[in-house]
């Protein structure tokens, strides 16, 4: 194979299915023929027009796994044959101050995977060695792929918390990122409850590990979040800063609300609500490579998967549009392999 069929984006929504010349990775990188990406709300930077240039083309997607086929030079950790995962954060650099601290999250020379570099809408993918996750052998690409983003990042901020087995945690949103929270919640051992608009979900979130149901739309759920006891913590995953506002109130004394959902409008709240009760409202990104590599080992031992509509590559805008759609249940995922 000498090309490689790609979806490149340019300005808005304005996709372009590519033949691309096949390239050896650079030093420091690997390339993969990719067998899954998943299709991310957070693709809208690239494919809404929202990068510096957007009249430059890019492959939008930044949940990708595939099968290593070549190895740059300085590359001693990966073989040709492994399978892995490349999330949102395409590798650190390992030399800025962050990760010489190792703060590898918040280095300041990483390629975003779909928005600065090119992602996973493709048969191939050039990616760091340094941002490589590997995949257990039993779990498969399509249940991998929304696992190295959505998965990474509620299962990142509930690591983050400071709450003892039992404490009532609250997951707002059951949506692509909710509908996992609450899964690794409950296997994390919280008590969980689920916060969402309208009663259509409450089955489906019991299901996935939720012992409370909140409908926001009936009652208000901080108000609701107090009578269990108040939360000891809220993840709050909803792309929507005044769906968050009201939650606030609803954590216990020194409560801990982590927002993930990436909304257009801010969260508002009033300072006694944070000053009376030592509450924190912190934001939280994702997480490094060896993290996602703990999340996959956790999501295949205890049996968290997403659930997923396979498409493939060859209807990439149109599984973009259903992602944005809300329609999608819960995650779409370009499959490459059909």
């Amino acid at each position: 194979m000498s090309t490689y069929r790609a979806f490149e984006v340019t300005r808005a929504r304005n996709f372009e299915l590519v033949t691309r010349e096949l390239l050896m990775p650079p030093a420091g990188h690997v390339r993969l023929k990719v067998e899954s990406c998943g299709v991310c709300h957070s693709d809208a930077l690239a494919v809404e027009g929202l990068r510096a240039d957007p009249s430059q083309p890019v492959v939008p997607g930044h949940e990708v796994v595939g099968v290593i086929d070549a190895i740059g030079e300085g590359v001693h950790a990966w073989r040709i044959g492994d399978r892995v995962g490349v999330g949102f954060l395409n590798g650190h650099c390992g030399e800025c101050t962050p990760c010489r601290r190792g703060d590898f999250v918040n280095c300041t020379d990483q390629p975003q995977t779909g928005t600065t570099t090119d992602g996973g809408y493709a048969e191939v993918l050039i990616a760091r060695s340094s941002g490589l996750v590997r995949v257990p052998d039993d779990m498969s690409s399509v249940d991998a792929a929304p696992l190295l983003c959505a998965g990474l990042t509620t299962f990142s901020a509930l690591r983050r918390l400071d709450a003892r087995p039992g404490a009532l945690v609250a997951i707002q949103g059951i949506g692509g990122l909710g509908h996992l929270g609450l899964q690794y919640a409950a296997r994390l051992g919280y008590r969980v409850a689920a916060v969402a608009r309208g009663s259509e979900k409450e089955a489906l979130a019991m299901k996935l590990g939720a012992s409370h149901y909140i409908d926001s739309s009936v009652e208000d759920p901080g108000a609701a979040l107090q009578k269990l006891g108040g939360a000891d913590a809220i993840i709050a995953t909803a792309a929507s800063g005044a769906s968050m506002t009201p939650l606030i109130p609803g954590l216990a004394p020194r409560g801990h609300m982590v927002v993930v959902g990436v909304a257009p409008d801010p969260v508002s709240v009033a300072t006694t609500d944070l000053i009376l009760g030592t509450r924190t409202i912190s934001g939280s990104l994702t997480g490094s490579s060896i993290e996602n590599e703990d999340n996959l080992a956790f999501s295949d031992r205890f049996g968290i998967r997403p659930m997923v509509e396979a498409m493939p590559l060859t209807r990439a805008p149109e599984a973009y549009e259903r992602m944005m759609s809300g329609r999608a249940r819960f995650r779409v995922v370009l499959d490459m392999t059909a």
